[in-house]
């Protein structure tokens, strides 16, 4: 019995599986490789005593505390900002949604430059609060107001567009069955929403993780209390440690791997337990 080849609907699949397999290797695999190969150079105990040096520990700790902080941030005030520009009509509108990405289009340094300035002591928002002794530029406070401000826009733009999506009249059915606005967004609209919510804080915590230029400047760069892992890097490549900077990189890269991996699992786990009870909801009904 001879089998026919079955073609798919749409041609060329062979040759875009080839391209986009060969540029995700040229792009984003090989630097990467070359990370972990350089790191591997080293002994186990170079390694340990580069990654567990004070100085380093306490990177991590800021880099990787501050981007949860702000990514945390994020998820909150982004879901609240989706949900004013897709629910209500307001003068002005129009002009807050495109401010959303503004941090995409201005450039990191910029950013940095102008957060200092307003935060500063004597900024227009950091003078407000030199009275109460609470000091916000050149403290872990000054990092994690950097990466809110450009970690905004990931929330709002992977959350808004399912919101627009959303059909209004499954939250006018779940109020004639007599549920209540709190009732209705925990139960009705969030767990629609928490999927694409948590691929927002994801993308937020991801480029806070590796952000440098608009934290450098409002960061102080201060050892042992306001100096961010990318900071570290780039020292020790302007000292010629190019051992040292990959050692640091790859540590930073497996625990950002291992961190989005379990945010990622958290979706799948959101997503299909979102599926499974709408299912249950259309065999009931």
């Amino acid at each position: 019995m001879i089998l026919k080849k079955q073609y798919s609907i749409l041609p060329g699949f062979g040759l875009t599986l080839g391209y986009a397999v060969f540029y995700i290797s040229l792009v984003l695999l090989a630097p990467l490789a070359v990370v972990f190969l350089k790191a591997a150079t080293l002994s186990w105990e170079q390694l340990w005593n580069i990654i567990t040096a004070p100085r380093v520990l306490a990177s991590f700790r800021l880099s990787i505390g501050a981007s949860l902080a702000g990514a945390l941030i994020n998820a909150v005030f982004g879901l609240l900002i989706a949900w004013v520009l897709v629910r209500y009509s307001f003068p002005g509108k129009k002009i807050i949604d495109s401010l959303v990405d503004l941090p995409f289009a201005m450039p990191t340094a910029v950013a940095g430059i102008a957060l200092t300035s307003i935060y500063a002591e004597k900024g227009w928002i950091g003078s407000l609060f030199q009275p109460l002794g609470l000091k916000i530029a050149f403290t872990p406070l000054g990092v994690i107001i950097a990466l809110a401000f450009i970690g905004l826009p990931f929330v709002v733009r992977t959350v808004q567009p399912v919101l627009q999506d959303f059909e209004k009249e499954i939250e006018e059915a779940a109020a004639s069955l007599g549920a209540n606005r709190w009732q209705t967004f925990r139960r009705v609209v969030l767990p629609a929403l928490t999927p694409s919510w948590l691929t927002g804080f994801a993308l937020a915590f991801a480029r806070s993780l590796g952000e440098y230029g608009s934290v450098v400047f409002i960061a102080g760069n201060m050892p042992l209390r306001t100096e961010i892992v990318p900071l570290i890097i780039i020292t020790k490549l302007e000292q010629f440690d190019y051992a040292g900077a990959t050692a640091v990189a790859a540590v930073m890269l497996v625990i950002s791997f291992t961190l989005l991996f379990v945010i990622n699992l958290g979706q799948w786990w959101s997503r299909k337990r979102y599926f499974v009870v709408k299912g249950a909801e259309r065999n009931v009904s």
